[in-house]
């Protein structure tokens, strides 16, 4: 397949301008095609997925992909799919952000790659020499109310209020891929559906002001079949900055994809042949209580995210607590294991016996209650059972002599840690 089909194959396309043109253009020769990523926040999050690794399969294709961050357009806020105003972050806390979501861009695109090397970009460069007066005559002179007026991004905030601000981003949006198109004869911009509006501005600024004709692509909306959105959970947003979701909780959202979804986000989100999918489709109609479908996308994804020694030990945590045998994690492994259950400190030079120990980390709600845990052998301590009701816990009783990890049941865990 040429890269356009395997993005059909992969639903990956959602509208397109030209297809047969681009198509030509593709078979003919190396494409330069970008797609931006706004500082919004300090890391890129499981949502810019798609994109991402559309400029990475375009660049196993043989094209030559930008990572466009907006440290200009960042400070002004796209108000595409939002309901209302973002809030405005100084340009100390973009440049910031900008830094570090460049640094996430480099984890997924080859900036050494003999023949078509991936770039990187930030829009400040440019928009922020940008003065009011060239911005107005120059570029604004090229776009009429109306047409803005009718774009999806403006025409949705209409209703509730949309500052003079956001409504600019389009424009801005628009001079960033003239500017590339100027500059290093990109093409084809790729994004989110969300973004048709913006890309489709850039196309006319580009054919208004240089006649050469350029190209816009975008991705679905990822949705989830029972209704919820796509990368939130109870935890909150799945970032791909292991210190915001761990590798473990990251592993965790793909291996709880529902069957409904899982060959859909094996498409989306993982470079496995046609083939291999499809045999893990029939898997999933056959014998969807395996689930082998959800493990091999949560290791693929979460390799690639935070790679393979992290998918690895993502991996070892998920048999870990299903075995119960804990005393094989290492110190962060705990820490990453045990991130979201109640955790107690306790004071190192302390020992502590068993019955108070329950209490304390609240696996038990009174004495009477642990003591009758212990003896029906329901308490297990770094994965072994305890039934001495006089036991007694110290630092050099813990894992890396601090850790006690306090299963009660089968599915209730408790971490104590001693300072």
């Amino acid at each position: 397949m040429d890269i356009l089909q395997e993005l059909q194959y992969r639903g990956l396309i959602h509208q397109l301008t030209d297809e047969d043109g681009l198509a030509k253009k593709l078979s003919e020769e190396p494409v330069v095609l970008y797609s931006g990523f706004d500082p919004t926040a300090d890391s890129l999050h499981i949502g810019h997925l798609l994109p991402i690794l559309c400029l990475k399969r375009f660049q196993m294709a043989g094209h030559i992909p930008v990572a466009l961050v907006g440290g200009g357009t960042g400070m002004i806020g796209d108000p595409s799919g939002k309901a209302s105003e973002r809030t405005l972050n100084s340009k100390e806390v973009v440049a910031e952000w900008t830094e570090k979501l460049r640094s996430q861009l480099s984890r997924f695109l080859d900036f050494e790659a003999e023949g078509n090397p991936a770039r990187m970009a930030n829009n400040y460069d440019w928009l922020g020499e940008l003065n009011v007066i060239t911005f107005l005559r120059d570029i604004g002179k090229n776009f009429s109310v109306n047409y803005m007026l009718a774009k999806d991004s403006v025409d949705s905030r209409l209703s509730k209020g949309i500052s003079f601000t956001e409504f600019s981003y389009m424009i801005l949006q628009a001079y960033d891929f003239y500017r590339l198109n100027n500059d290093i004869n990109c093409s084809l911009q790729v994004g989110g559906s969300d973004q048709w509006g913006n890309i489709t501005a850039g196309l006319e600024l580009i054919g208004k002001t240089t006649g050469r004709q350029a190209f816009g692509l975008t991705m679905p909306l990822v949705t989830k079949s029972d209704g919820t959105k796509f990368g939130k959970t109870e935890g909150g947003t799945i970032w791909l900055n292991a210190d915001k979701t761990t590798p473990y909780q990251f592993y965790q959202f793909w291996i709880n994809t529902d069957d409904k979804d899982v060959v859909k986000f094996l498409k989306y989100f993982t470079f496995l042949t046609p083939e291999r999918i499809e045999e893990l489709e029939a898997q999933v109609q056959q014998s969807p209580e395996k689930r082998e479908a959800q493990r091999v996308l949560a290791r693929e994804v979460t390799e690639l995210v935070h790679g393979e020694e992290a998918a690895l030990s993502a991996i070892k945590i998920s048999e870990v607590l299903f075995s119960g045998n804990v005393d094989t994690l290492t110190g962060r492994e705990i820490e990453q294991a045990f991130q979201d259950v109640p955790s107690t400190e306790l004071t190192g030079g302390q020992e502590i016996g068993l019955i108070d120990l329950l209490i304390a980390v609240k696996a038990a709600p009174s004495k009477r209650q642990a003591r009758q845990d212990i003896e029906s052998g329901a308490v297990s301590l770094n994965g072994t059972k305890v039934t001495d009701l006089d036991s007694t816990v110290r630092a050099a009783d813990g894992l890396e002599g601090k850790y006690i990890v306090v299963r009660r049941g089968k599915r209730n865990y408790y971490l104590a840690k001693f300072d």
